[in-house]
């Protein structure tokens, strides 16, 4: 498989769209697949000095006109004396009954995490790792498929995860967990099994290692990305080092999702979204696998097996 060739397709609660980093405001984007309950969006950046406010919007549609309906519309106000967040939703070109929040957990100047998490029944928003607010849904969920931001806002990056990680039935967003961080596999792998590893590089990062291990602690599969020479490689079982010609894909301070797809003889490895080629193993070796270790600079929000 050459770098940069897509992985064979796999089912659709494991497709992950590609953060976007960086994007220009006003920005609309296809949230692929839609919305659903347990997909999150994340939202990282910063607000600006002289901002007077800024609106997330989830819209059913992008067209211009006639202006689509937006089943939730979160927009941080700083131009008055006490900053507050507006919440509502836009049907058939009719503005419903607004909800405000005030003591939002935004500032100018500051820079900022929001969580929006989307259950059965309502939006769960969380700012920098505290619960902010929650917001019935108005519209069907379904029928959102853009992500719209506009108004004073610099962003750093926009993440869509479709597997939900919080704890079932827990009421609390999740936070980063350290490294080094091990995961059981019980039964080894087997053919279209899916490994997915999510989570935000640390700010002045040296490596990353994702290893699977044996019983006898031995890791016949090692991928490790290197951030003084900005290098992926696979590294055997012996320490034997097998570089892997793609772009470098991790940054500091932002989000990465690493998938890992079992199949004959080998494992498929895509970073946020783009296919980085694969590697051989014994396929007896990978049924004898029993543990995922994770470590380097990183804080983890997500593993998948």
């Amino acid at each position: 498989m050459s770098p940069g060739e897509k992985l064979d397709p796999i089912p659709d609660s494991f497709i992950l769209q590609p953060p976007v980093f960086h994007p220009v405001v006003p920005y609309v984007t296809t949230i692929f697949g839609g919305l659903h309950a347990g997909k999150m969006v994340m939202l990282q950046g910063v607000v600006p000095l002289d901002a007077h406010r800024f609106q997330v919007d989830f819209q059913c549609g992008c067209s211009l006109c006639p202006r689509p309906d937006i089943a939730f519309h979160f927009n941080p106000r700083f131009h008055t004396t006490k900053p507050h967040v507006i919440c509502n939703t836009l049907h058939g070109g009719r503005w419903q009954r607004e909800a405000r929040w005030p003591h939002l957990a935004l500032w100018r100047g500051s820079s900022f995490l929001i969580l929006f998490l989307f259950g059965n029944e309502e939006v769960k928003v969380s700012v920098n790792g505290q619960h902010f607010l929650h917001f019935r849904y108005r519209l069907p969920l379904s029928h959102v498929d853009t992500l719209g931001i506009f108004g004073d806002i610099l962003v750093e990056a926009v993440g869509f995860l479709n597997i939900n990680p919080f704890v079932e039935g827990s009421r609390e967003y999740p936070v980063g967990h350290e490294v080094p961080c091990s995961h059981a596999l019980p039964q080894g792998l087997w053919p279209g099994q899916v490994i997915i590893v999510r989570g935000l590089v640390l700010q002045e990062p040296k490596h990353f290692t994702v290893s699977l291990r044996d019983q006898a602690a031995h890791a016949p599969v090692t991928f490790r990305a290197s951030f003084a020479d900005g290098t992926l490689a696979w590294i055997s079982r012996w320490g034997q080092k097998k570089l892997i010609s793609a772009p470098f894909l991790f940054y500091p301070q932002r989000f990465f999702e690493v998938l890992l797809l079992c199949q004959e003889g080998g494992l498929k490895l895509a970073l946020n979204g783009q296919g980085l080629g694969a590697t051989s193993v014994n396929q007896q070796a990978l049924e004898q696998l029993r543990e995922l270790r994770i470590s380097g600079s990183v804080q983890l929000y997500c593993v998948h097996s």
